[in-house]
């Protein structure tokens, strides 16, 4: 990937970070955390300039990467870009046998193989741009294995904390990457309290997910990319796995800014917030009208990347679903399962648990007449599958046997 001109013409349209919950700004020149509020500080940008810099001719003329969408960026100076590799991630049709299309957008082609190569690359670059040399974050997977890649890219030490049944390729893959990493006997929330008590006393920088601005910034991306592939319209419904939100708000907030950069009209697509019977805090706050999601006890599902009890930027998610006018729906353990092997079989798109969950919350939600049959539909997969766990295939072959071809007759298609 060439990240060639990246510096041309200026270095940032950013203007400053606002509080999310009070609006009250803080200057974009240093390193912040979260607001005097305790809450998620968002990027602004001077929108009516990056309207007359960057416009859809000039788009097509540049690289398909995380990058092209430079002036909706926040990294100044091209030389602190830290990059892997982050080129745009496609978009499949599923035949579903429905009206209108659904479509996988397949995060898993990103380094690192998960959508958090997104934030991270982002963030990461930050943090050089801010000579910041110790980062921790606490994960569930993908984060931390995302964070130990582009650390090592920088040469910045990390940090990270896991619940001690992390997919065990996630945790040694993060380590081969050279972070430090430890097994936690809690869930996510409570290896997030190790990073923050820690942030004064070691002096590392806290990377969780929406305690510092710029993930956020990279996970937006994803709408950018969506919608220019579609020809610059959104779909009709979006399901998006939801444990921390950041990818949900960040869309959101991608709309808003193609909106008044003038590359799309007034129209949202629907936003879905899809959780697991074992954990959603969102969805019940959301059936009860709350603003805000009160930790969800004794959580516990086989999608380890959506299990947060407890989300901070939950007032975040709960807006943009409800001002999308979608949903937080619910799916249980066997439904994903059941999704898991559908797409696989029927599509050959192995989808991760997350992506599962989404599948199964559309094809729930169709089938309860809260999304019609002719709305068109995204379902992110956000991961790779190869990188959770998978049955084992039981069936051998004996060369010291006669063979008995036979036993294959009949067999096509029967698993489908």
């Amino acid at each position: 990937m060439h990240l060639r001109n990246l510096d041309e013409a200026r270095s940032t349209f950013v203007t400053h970070l606002e509080c999310s919950a009070t609006g009250e700004h803080y200057a974009a020149d240093r390193p912040h955390g979260l607001s005097r509020a305790g809450k998620p500080l968002l990027v602004r940008y001077a929108l009516d300039e990056v309207r007359k810099a960057l416009t859809k001719q000039v788009l097509e003329n540049r690289p398909p990467h995380l990058w092209r969408y430079r002036e909706l960026l926040p990294v100044r100076q091209a030389e602190n870009i830290v990059s892997l590799g982050e080129s745009m991630t496609p978009i499949v049709r599923l035949e579903t046998g429905t009206e209108s299309p659904v479509f996988i957008k397949d995060e898993s082609r990103l380094p690192t193989a998960s959508f958090k190569a997104r934030g991270m690359a982002v963030a990461v670059s930050m943090a050089r741009e801010f000579g910041l040399g110790h980062l921790a974050a606490p994960t569930n997977g993908n984060a931390g294995a995302a964070l130990a890649a582009y650390a090592a890219r920088a040469r910045i030490r990390a940090t990270i904390f896991c619940p001690e049944d992390t997919p065990e390729i996630n945790i040694r893959e993060t380590a081969a990457q050279g972070a430090d990493v430890y097994r936690v006997n809690g869930l996510i929330d409570q290896c997030g309290k190790l990073v923050a008590e820690g942030r004064d006393i070691v002096g590392w920088f806290d990377m969780s997910t929406l305690k510092e601005p710029y993930r956020l910034e990279g996970k937006k991306t994803m709408g950018f990319e969506l919608v220019e592939q579609l020809g610059w319209e959104v779909p009709d419904v979006i399901f998006y796995p939801t444990g921390g939100g950041t990818g949900l708000i960040g869309m959101w907030k991608a709309f808003e800014e193609l909106e008044a950069i003038g590359f799309i009209d007034g129209k949202r697509p629907r936003m879905v917030a899809v959780q697991a019977a074992g954990c959603a805090p969102i969805v019940r706050a959301f059936e009860r009208g709350e603003d805000h999601a009160a930790r969800f006890e004794n959580a516990h599902t086989i999608a380890s990347g959506i299990r947060v009890p407890a989300a901070i930027g939950d007032f975040l998610i709960l807006k943009a679903v409800r001002e999308s006018h979608g949903f937080a729906i619910a799916v249980e353990d066997d439904e994903i399962v059941a999704s898991r092997y559908e797409v696989a079989r029927g599509a050959g798109i192995l989808l991760c648990p997350e992506a599962a969950a989404a599948h199964a919350a559309w094809r729930k939600s169709v089938h309860l007449g809260r999304v019609h049959p002719a709305e068109s539909a995204v379902i992110f997969n956000c991961a790779g599958g190869l990188k959770y766990p998978l049955p084992e295939s039981e069936r051998h072959f004996d060369l010291n046997k006669p063979v008995d071809f036979a036993q294959f007759q009949g067999q096509a298609n029967t698993r489908f």
